[in-house]
């Protein structure tokens, strides 16, 4: 290898001294590396212990544990809310009350037409028709807003308050 550097007319001992120099280099990179590592390691080890000293690994699956709890608890709740949306187009979410006086000798208007509708407007009337000795009730089928039985002034405006009844539908969807 003399032969060839002396050919080229480079001195041996130069190529000694770079490789020398260059090898210290890498040694003091090395043993930086080292310290670095050794303190990533010590900061790793404390953030594993977590809070209380707790092993961070335990804390993240028992958080998981949780999260599968509520989603589980949330599909229970879409359903229940399902349920209750179903049910809500049965039921008699719409009324409207007349109160009037049926006899001229009976006054503080004790006699009532009650429009009890579904969201489709279908549904009942009831009619108290109160007098001095009895009351009499009279029940009357409404379907989509309509009777197949004549209705009463006092019946008529009580439909037309329940077909008109706000039921704040705009704001339970949104809600939902």
């Amino acid at each position: 290898m003399t032969g060839i550097l002396g050919a080229l007319g480079i001195d041996s001992g130069i190529i000694t001294l770079i490789l020398l120099v260059l090898t210290v280099m890498l040694l003091i990179s090395v043993i930086s590396n080292n310290m670095r590592l050794s303190r990533l390691e010590q900061k790793y080890k404390q953030f594993m212990k977590g809070s209380e000293g707790q092993s961070l690994e335990k804390e993240f699956t028992r958080k998981f544990a949780q999260i599968d709890r509520l989603f589980e608890a949330k599909e229970d709740h879409d359903n229940d809310i399902r349920a209750i949306k179903d049910n809500f187009q049965r039921i008699f979410s719409k009324y409207g009350v007349e109160k009037y006086d049926a006899f001229d000798d009976v006054g503080g208007k004790l006699s009532f037409a009650l429009a009890m509708l579904d969201k489709d407007n279908s549904g009942l009337i009831l009619n108290a028709v109160h007098s001095r000795d009895n009351c009499f009730l009279y029940m009357k089928e409404i379907v989509k807003g309509e009777s197949y039985v004549m209705l009463s002034q006092e019946e008529v405006e009580a439909l037309r308050k329940a077909v008109n009844f706000d039921i704040g539908e705009k704001n339970i969807k949104e809600t939902i």
